[in-house]
């Protein structure tokens, strides 16, 4: 898609409302730059996320956790405990994670 395409999807973006002035001025200024543009904070701390083989109980996702927040892992494993007594939704998380999150 070209320079052009974009920013003309941006401007139509723009005029419908789906957009604000301060989007628009950013989304602009990121298809000039050439879309070149830091991530949003904590992004990277999502994006380095890994399931620990070294500190692991089940799946390693508490310790991969620990190692991205610096908070102890048997703290993580305690609130998913805690978190599944209410309705499973610990269970269910932790599931999730161990399925998406890659390994180290």
């Amino acid at each position: 898609m070209s320079h052009s395409d974009e920013l003309a999807k941006l401007a139509e973006l723009h005029q419908r409302g789906a957009l604000s002035d301060e989007e628009f001025a950013r989304a602009k200024a990121r298809v000039l730059d050439g879309g070149v543009t830091a991530p949003p904070p904590g992004m990277a701390a999502v994006n380095n996320l890994r399931r620990s083989r070294s500190d692991r109980w089940l799946g390693g996702v508490c310790g991969g956790i620990a190692a991205i927040t610096g908070v102890a892992a048997w703290v993580w494993r305690l609130l998913f405990t805690v978190l599944g007594l209410f309705a499973g939704g610990g269970v269910l998380l932790y599931l999730l994670l161990w399925i998406f999150v890659p390994e180290e």
